[in-house]
């Protein structure tokens, strides 16, 4: 008997927990570095509300994305970009979340463009803090030309049933 055959795949989904308008600075050049191309963007604030995968807490989540942080860039040899982006939501009710997001975007390979990542989430203790405890996915799109900004959403990773 093969355990393949006996422990069947868990089947894995994504439901939206959050989308985010977050407003840019132009792209700082920081030179090449042994891994590739550096470079830095300023992250000056924004705004975002929850998705469905909030359940009855979405129309309370919802807040500011606080200026302050950054998204560190990284172009490799291979051609796909590594952003690594730190920064804080404010949730309505003040609660403060710090956000990690890394993501891989590749323009160069089959098919369309991947923009791809994983968001971490630090909360404190208190209503939101279960979202330390999740596999949260993100896409990441540009704004331009109606903003300078991108919108970043966030999908809670379960299993279906």
């Amino acid at each position: 008997m093969d355990l393949f055959d006996t422990h069947k795949p868990e089947t894995l989904g994504t439901t939206l927990l959050w989308e985010a308008v977050v407003d840019i600075a132009e792209r700082e050049d920081l030179g090449q570095g042994p891994l590739g191309k550096r470079g830095i963007v300023p992250i000056l604030g924004g705004m975002f509300r929850g998705g469905p995968g909030m359940g009855a807490d979405r129309a309370d989540f919802h807040g500011t994305v606080e200026a302050g942080g950054a998204d560190r860039q990284l172009l490799r040899p291979d051609g796909a970009k590594e952003l690594d982006a730190l920064y804080e939501m404010r949730v309505a009710d003040g609660t403060l979340l710090t956000i990690h997001n890394r993501v891989v975007i590749d323009e160069t390979g089959p098919g369309p463009r991947y923009a791809v990542s994983k968001i971490t989430v630090t909360a404190p203790q208190g209503r939101w803090d279960w979202l330390n405890r999740r596999l949260i996915v993100g896409t990441l799109q540009s704004a331009r030309p109606e903003r300078v900004a991108v919108i970043i959403r966030g999908w809670l990773v379960a299993e279906q049933d």
